[in-house]
């Protein structure tokens, strides 16, 4: 049974007014409220979110935040983006007023399973895959989280016998209390958001939150491959492993060409490492916790089976964008940290020419040099990092600073040769150029579109002009 939480009549103060602010405060009204929410942006540019918020009764504290409001609520649910140690936010701690994540308050009305991933890398593909796998095996399905839909959206159409399945970030767990799922899943672990964490230490403790208040009967499924998840290994749950390098007591492993899932001593064969559709060896790393997790919340071995042979991919995860004069053109525009951009690079055995760069999140580049080194032949810099990553990558790979994507496709198309690939990789957040790391991936893929479609409209153009046969007499 879950805790619950009854709304009604509470003051509820909602921080940042991005997607999963505004389904928070929706929500919270529609359960008895009051709710106040605030955000640090003028009213000038959320006045859409803030008519809509307004007819449902919320009231708004725009343009910055009143610490005095702070103080005087039941509850304060924080968006994603918030950070946890905002000052006013310490001072309500300080007085007893719980600070939660969505996810915490959403935990609290699901109905249902919840399998809940994490990670440093791969989050979104196994998420989607697990979400997939499911829905193929006919079991009520649910999918949100940081993959698009906040939990609370979903709360209404959650039910007694469906599994949610929900990407789950750091910044989320930070402000979680009892925050419970009945399958964690922790993918790896790589230093990432340290802008915002400050150490690596800090980021892996809160990502190991996920499974700090799990019961003996529920399930944590690891990577036994990844050094800091293993000296980290939760103490409560069931644990079950997944790893394509070694056979494990309990999870999913590889032998031969078979995915196998063991437990307590019994086998079943899940699905085919020939079957996956994905490129990267990190992939079938994330395709096996995907089959292990599957397996657990009640799926059969066949239905998985299907489930991997039929998945399409993410979009932005190494997306196939297109082909131009014998170049292939790769989305990876969900490569936000150092260790996804190198997993994008090692997909591919070159030549590449690879877009980096965007806004810095705290991380060194070097460990790229030997990467680029080995498979590229050019690295293309765009945004704010490129100056840290031009010092950091010296001397491995010829480096040109483009500025914008734009100027960095047209770059890559001028220099790339056929057989080479155009990889866009960035390493880096997409918030200096780019409203997030969709739009910066949408945008890569129309400026091949569109070249691909002017290269087009040039043949055509001189085949119309070309003398017929019948002309050249």
């Amino acid at each position: 049974m879950r805790l619950g939480f009854d709304l009604s009549g509470k003051r509820v103060l909602v921080v940042g007014l991005a997607r999963t602010g505004v389904v928070t405060s929706l929500f919270s009204a529609g359960y008895g409220a009051a709710v106040t929410a605030t955000d640090e942006r003028p009213e000038s540019e959320l006045a859409e979110t803030a008519a809509q918020l307004r007819a449902a009764g919320v009231k708004l504290e725009l343009g910055g935040h009143v610490d005095a409001s702070f103080l005087e609520q039941d509850l304060i649910v924080v968006s994603p983006g918030v950070p946890a140690k905002l000052p006013p936010l310490e001072l309500a701690r300080a007085r007893g007023i719980p600070v939660w994540s969505e996810i915490e308050l959403a935990w609290r009305f699901l109905r249902g399973k919840l399998v809940a991933i994490t990670g440093s890398n791969g989050k979104t593909t196994t998420t989607a895959l697990l979400a997939h796998i499911l829905q193929t095996s006919n079991i009520p399905t649910l999918v949100g989280g940081n993959i698009g839909t906040p939990l609370l959206a979903l709360v209404e159409r959650s039910t007694d016998p469906a599994v949610t399945v929900a990407e789950i970030s750091s910044f989320q767990l930070e402000t979680i209390d009892k925050f419970r799922p009945e399958i964690g899943v922790i993918l790896n672990l790589t230093p990432d958001h340290l802008d915002r964490h400050g150490t690596f230490e800090e980021y892996a403790h809160a990502k190991m939150r996920m499974f700090e208040n799990q019961l003996d009967r529920d399930s944590a499924l690891l990577n036994a491959d990844d050094r800091e998840v293993t000296e980290r290994m939760p103490a409560r749950p069931h644990i079950f492993w997944f790893s394509r390098q070694k056979r494990v007591a309990n999870g999913s492993f590889l032998r031969d060409n078979e995915i196998i899932f063991r437990n307590e001593g019994s086998e079943a064969v899940l699905a085919r490492r020939d079957q996956i559709p994905l490129r990267g060896e990190h992939n079938v790393e994330n395709v096996l916790a995907a089959c292990a997790a599957a397996y657990l919340a009640g799926a059969t071995p066949a239905a998985i089976a299907n489930g991997v042979k039929s998945f399409s991919g993410v979009e932005h995860r190494l997306e196939f964008a297109g082909e131009i004069s014998g170049v292939q053109f790769y989305n990876d525009s969900k490569a936000t940290n150092v260790d996804a951009a190198a997993k994008a690079i090692e997909a591919f055995p070159g030549p590449l020419v690879v877009i980096l760069g965007g806004k810095d999140k705290g991380s060194p580049y070097t460990p790229l040099r030997d990467l680029l080194h080995d498979r590229a032949r050019l690295a293309l810099l765009i945004g704010e990092a490129a100056p840290k990553i031009a010092n950091d990558l010296e001397g491995a790979v010829e480096i040109r600073r483009a500025g914008t994507l734009e100027r960095a496709m047209q770059l890559a198309i001028e220099t790339a040769r056929p057989g080479d690939t155009v990889l866009l990789a960035p390493a880096c957040s997409s918030f200096d150029q780019f409203e997030n790391y969709e739009q910066r991936g949408r945008s890569f893929k129309a400026l091949v579109t569109q070249r691909a479609g002017q290269l087009a409209s040039g043949a055509a153009g001189a085949a119309a002009t070309e003398p017929s046969s019948a002309d050249k007499g």
